[in-house]
């Protein structure tokens, strides 16, 4: 299937959150055009706004003003079923926790979002073991998250993202919770990957070092976002 040019987008997109005598401006007028095979980092102080973009951008959240597009697609005003299959389709996310499933077996976590799309269970258990063997946890298929180490299990997380094959991978720290080898060691991991398959991919990081390995390089500061080379 041939990727879309255009794997997201967001126009003018703004959020704020109000109560009775404040209201607060966390994201201001920003427009952010993702190509498949690219790939950008978003950094910027504790509180600036970073995890809120994502979930924006992954229609996880929607803007008080402007538009997302994923696919192609405008999410304001979908319905819930259809944004949940679009994001399905299109979209796979990575967070600093692994938020993997504890009763579930690694093979069983990675396949499960083959499963909610209504892919047949050997199919999806094939596509899971083929993807977990390229992340290197060919050996741990049987393992549950307690069984596997930070680095295991992020991988896993890693794999369960990149299964369904989506357009744009949206990160959230990925590595912020694991040591800086081992965190070397996935982000080299998940460049790889995204590049072999051509997909966008966005990562939100404090991670500066981590930053400068994606082609671009975006900063968050008082709402607005600005391209930035950093040194």
């Amino acid at each position: 299937m041939n990727k879309i040019q255009s794997a997201l987008e967001c126009r003018d997109a703004s959020v704020s959150f109000s109560e009775p005598g404040l209201s607060v401006n966390v994201l201001q007028g920003i427009s952010l055009q993702i190509e498949s095979g690219q790939s950008l980092s978003i950094v910027g102080a504790s509180g600036s706004g970073k995890s809120t973009l994502l979930h924006t951008l992954g229609g996880l959240m929607t803007p008080t003003a402007g538009e997302v597009f994923l696919a192609g697609q405008a999410l304001k005003g979908l319905p819930a079923a259809r944004l949940g299959e679009l994001r399905n389709l299109h979209l796979g996310f990575v967070y600093q926790f692994h938020h993997l499933l504890p009763e579930f077996s690694a093979l069983e976590n990675v396949a499960m979002p083959l499963l909610i799309r209504g892919t047949p269970v050997p199919s999806a258990k094939e596509a899971a073991c083929a993807m977990l063997e390229r992340v290197g946890l060919a050996h741990r298929l049987k393992h549950k998250p307690a069984q596997l180490s930070g680095g295991e299990r992020q991988r896993a997380a890693v794999a369960r993202a990149l299964v369904t094959k989506p357009s744009c991978i949206l990160a959230d720290e990925p590595t912020g919770n694991l040591d800086q080898k081992t965190a070397g060691e996935v982000q080299s991991l998940l460049l790889e990957l995204v590049e072999g398959e051509q997909l966008a991919l966005v990562v939100a990081t404090h991670d500066l070092q981590f930053a400068r390995r994606l082609s671009r390089q975006y900063e968050l500061r008082d709402g607005r976002l600005t391209e930035s080379d950093l040194i």
